[in-house]
């Protein structure tokens, strides 16, 4: 028992070490993808590819998502208002929930669930067939030569598909408010122009461009480094799903927390 207890430190030491070492090599992987970012030749034709295929596979999920999601915020907010005799304030709030923090999240978690998923796996299995190594004999870099293109076209469409979940979420909203409800039409929508701001769609967007960038960097590290067999290669698609959701959720609250203090809400 007393063993037990000494060994525990320095096994939960290691983890904190090892967890630090992945963490400074998910940074590394991500700077050096971006270093090359200037030589498009080298990266545009994947780019488009993995453009195409990012949005083919998460733009229905993402508007079925959206739809209930806009609905269900509508019905619980237009409740409460209706109790307060502000029922006209439903659609403001909806507008403000869906631009501020929903439209985010939910492309980032897209973006990492299902495109990610397919990112790890594609570079797991090139990692255990050698293919990455096979790449370094041939003086390629594999991470200017994969990583950069599915950078910048993770963070490309999780940009879109925010605006896509904006609207979505919106118009579900929009139906069960207005048309199941009984609110007019313009007091749905004219409540949302005095809560909102332009700079409140532009941190929304550059928060699901930084989004995307985390989540294909480390769907890209996970399926790099992950172990030899097709248990490691599922075992790298669940730990990218789970890390990118811990390291979405934390930069949100960080970046909502920065832009609060440089720009305060209207009341």
């Amino acid at each position: 028992m007393a063993l037990s207890l000494t060994k525990a430190p320095d096994l939960a030491r290691r983890r904190v070490e090892r967890s630090l070492d992945e963490t400074g090599l998910l940074c590394v992987t991500l700077l050096e993808g971006l270093r090359r970012t200037w030589d498009l030749r080298q990266w545009w034709g994947e780019f488009v590819e993995q453009c195409w295929f990012l949005a083919r596979v998460t733009s229905v999920p993402v508007m079925l998502i959206a739809v209930p999601l806009g609905a269900t915020i509508s019905l619980q907010v237009g409740d409460i208002a209706r109790q307060l005799g502000a029922q006209s304030g439903t659609g403001a709030l909806l507008v403000a929930a869906m631009i501020q923090q929903v439209a985010p999240l939910a492309a980032a978690l897209l973006v990492s669930g299902v495109g990610g998923s397919a990112i790890t796996s594609d570079m797991g299995a090139r990692n255990i067939r050698d293919e990455l190594a096979a790449m370094e004999v041939m003086g390629i870099n594999p991470i200017h030569r994969l990583v950069t293109p599915r950078l910048w076209a993770a963070s490309t469409v999780s940009m879109l598909l925010c605006s896509v979940v904006i609207l979505a979420g919106v118009l579900g909203g929009y139906y069960f408010n207005v048309i199941q409800q009984g609110v007019s039409p313009g007091a749905f929508f004219d409540g949302a122009t005095t809560l909102l701001q332009f700079s409140d769609l532009m941190i929304t967007l550059f928060k699901a461009w930084i989004f995307g960038f985390i989540a294909a960097a480390v769907a890209c590290y996970m399926g790099m480094n992950c172990d030899y067999g097709p248990v490691g290669v599922g075992r790298a698609v669940n730990r990218a799903v789970v890390v990118t959701s811990i390291v979405v959720f934390a930069t949100n609250y960080v970046i909502t927390m920065i832009y609060q203090v440089l720009f305060p809400p209207r009341f």
